[in-house]
C-alpha cells in the first residue's frame, strides 16, 4: 500500500502542510514513521480522512480548494468494478469526483483505494490520470 508524507497529503487534501501536520498531531489522521523518521500516512487512511475533509467534518480553517486547468489532483476513495464498466471516486480537497470508465482502464491504471490520481474535466467528460 502506498504511503504519503505530510506534504503530499496536504497537497491532496488542498490544505497547507501546517494544517495537515496539526491534524496529524491532534490524532485526526493516523501516521507512522519510516526508516528515516519521516511521518507517513497510509493511503487507505488518507482516503478515508479525505472524505471527511470533503464533507466538512474536519473543520473550517482551510481555504477553499481550487484547480488550475481543470485538473483535480486527489486520492481514490472508492472503486466499483463491473464486468465491463467501473466507477471511480476521487476526493480532491473538498471536491468529490465520480467517473465512469472501463474496467480495463481501471486495471491498466492500477486504480485502487488510497492511490493518488488526477481527474481532468473537459466539458461533460471526466478523465483520470494516475499521478
Amino acid at each position: 500500500m502506498q504511503s504519503y508524507t505530510i506534504g503530499q497529503a496536504a497537497r491532496l487534501l488542498g490544505v497547507s502542510p501546517d494544517t495537515a501536520r496539526r491534524w496529524a498531531d491532534a490524532g485526526r489522521v493516523a501516521t507512522h514513521r519510516d526508516e528515516n523518521g519521516r511521518r507517513l500516512i497510509d493511503g487507505r487512511d488518507l482516503a478515508a480522512f479525505s472524505v471527511e475533509v470533503g464533507q466538512g467534518a474536519v473543520g473550517d480553517e482551510e481555504e477553499p480548494y481550487t484547480s488550475a486547468r481543470n485538473a483535480f489532483p486527489g486520492i481514490v476513495t472508492a472503486v466499483k468494478l463491473g464486468d465491463v464498466a467501473a466507477q471511480v471516486e476521487i476526493q480532491a480537497g473538498p471536491h468529490r469526483i465520480v467517473s465512469l470508465l472501463t474496467r480495463e482502464a481501471v486495471e491498466e491504471l492500477g486504480l485502487e483505494v488510497g492511490v493518488r490520481a488526477t481527474a481532468r474535466v473537459k466539458s461533460t467528460s471526466v478523465h483520470i490520470d494516475r499521478s
